[in-house]
């Protein structure tokens, strides 16, 4: 099979061959391995590559196979993973100066699990410093370019995870979602990515930001892929305290079911001021293909967002102040030789090695929750969330999901909003809602602009509901015929 098409296959049509020995690991690894060699040098996506490991792990794959067992689902599957989860012997920088030398002892619980399933970790990926950004711009070790055009960003802060899937150098990839990091550089970059339910996927080996927020999800060309690498990163882990009980795996006939009969909500309130023309045509077409599938569309009353941005701003930022003290200079990471006593190791270590975003956030952070204002910002945050939770489980109740865009506008050029902080919050007005009530959501591809840019759209789900969310949009890729899904374009044209 030629690389081109080697790189068209899905993750379970790879697996598959390689299961039956139509295709070999090795083979699979060798095209992944050419197309990063290609067009990488552009993107970006990476911050550290493991060929040998890689190899090392395919050839296991192969002799599995050809021994009669089964490697698992994933059997050959090159993956990328976001560089704020833990890999073994594997550098794990968070893409910050502090960590820029932490290579960990352990693999977080969802690299263990893919890797008993038979995948090939293909390297680590570029990421807003510690997960806090909307455009991976502020990682210590330069930008990711969007694979669709390198003049504008891949989104935050998963977009080396979602540049890598987008340009054809991994077929799935691990992100992590704290605001809206899977979802928003999935809409960038033409992929499905899912922020699953909270406590769904062992937070063990994720490095904290805010630990109330912080979830690793999946990212995939297409909603079965999706579904797929989801079954096998959740589950209960003994290690993580807020991991579920009793998940479920979506089963590849219910992602298939007819979605007639079901209901969508659509807050009209959201879809105003700051929404991009285009994206709200690409609602309104996926509007309409939805109920041509049968869908009902209501009108919900949600939760003002503006709100839901504040909240998250404040708690999210008293969070990362709290986690981001680990790093003194006195256990690990960096420390600077110019201290002279503690004070200035504290000082001069987190000065050299955090970026001028991670400070922003841990400043604001403390002061959230500083003597004096800790009950006016914190406290008063923590109830309105609360207050947020029953709005929002009072309009699903009617609904099976809710349909609000991804991000206002599609990705924005590199360094047009990096110098204006405030704007750059708002390019997750529409995701931080989730994050805070803790329940799934999903991002979609939903078209292109005249520009040719990636459309991404959104369904909030009901607790614990991923099943319902990712035959959604199974239909709405069916309902598109994009059952091939045109992500193909971007890697196609960087070679």
């Amino acid at each position: 099979m030629k690389d081109r098409e080697l790189l068209g296959l899905q993750a379970r049509e790879i697996a598959a061959a390689v299961r039956s020995q139509r295709l070999r690991a090795v083979e699979v690894l060798k095209s992944y391995r050419a197309q990063v060699d290609s067009v990488e040098g552009g993107i970006h996506a990476f911050l550290s590559l493991c060929w040998d490991r890689a190899e090392q792990r395919a050839r296991q794959v192969d002799e599995v196979v050809r021994s009669g067992g089964d490697p698992g689902p994933l059997a050959g599957v090159p993956v990328a993973i976001k560089d704020n989860i833990s890999t073994r012997g594997l550098r794990t920088t968070c893409a910050s100066r502090v960590l820029e030398d932490f290579v960990p002892l352990f693999d977080a619980t969802a690299v263990r699990k893919i890797e008993a399933a038979g995948a090939v970790i293909v390297g680590k990926t570029n990421l807003d410093e510690f997960g806090m950004g909307s455009s991976t711009e502020n990682s210590a070790f330069g930008p990711t370019r969007n694979p669709w055009e390198a003049a504008r960003v891949p989104g935050g802060s998963s977009g080396g995870s979602a540049a890598a899937v987008a340009a054809g150098m991994a077929t799935l990839a691990l992100g992590t979602d704290t605001g809206g990091s899977v979802r928003q550089p999935a809409g960038f970059c033409g992929l499905v990515g899912l922020k699953p339910q909270y406590g769904s996927v062992s937070r063990w080996g994720l490095v904290a930001f805010a630990s109330s927020l912080d979830q690793i999800g999946p990212m995939a060309r297409d909603a079965a892929d999706c579904a797929l690498l989801y079954n096998i990163i959740q589950g209960q882990d003994p290690r993580d305290a807020t991991s579920l009980r009793d998940g479920a795996n979506i089963a590849s006939q219910d992602l298939d079911r007819s979605v007639r009969g079901l209901t969508l909500g659509l807050p009209s309130a959201w879809l105003g001021e700051g929404l991009d023309p285009e994206v709200r045509a690409a609602l309104d077409e996926s509007v309409r293909l939805f109920r041509d599938l049968g869908v009902g569309i209501e009108e919900v009353d949600l939760p003002d967002p503006r709100h839901a941005i504040s909240v998250y701003y404040l708690l999210a930022n008293a969070e990362a102040s709290s986690n981001l003290a680990r790093y003194d200079g006195v256990r690990y990471g960096r420390r600077s030789p110019s201290a002279v006593d503690l004070d200035s190791l504290y000082e001069i270590s987190r000065g050299e090695g955090l970026g001028t975003e991670v400070k922003r956030r841990i400043l604001l952070g403390t002061f959230v929750l500083s003597s004096g204002y800790y009950e006016a910002y914190y406290l008063k945050a923590q109830r309105v969330r609360e207050l947020l939770r029953r709005r929002f489980e009072a309009a699903v109740a009617r609904v099976d999901a809710i349909l609000i865009p991804t991000s206002p506008t599609p990705a924005f050029r590199i360094g047009e909003k990096i110098e204006d902080p405030l704007a750059m919050y708002l390019s997750d007005v529409y995701t931080t809602l989730a994050n805070l009530l803790g329940t799934p959501a999903v991002s979609f591809p939903a078209g292109l602009t005249r520009e040719g840019l990636p459309i991404g759209l959104q369904l909030y789900g009901r607790v614990r509901d991923e099943s319902t969310l990712l035959r959604l949009v199974r239909a709405h890729e069916k309902g598109r015929g994009a059952d091939r899904v045109s992500i193909g374009a971007p890697w196609k044209r960087a070679t």
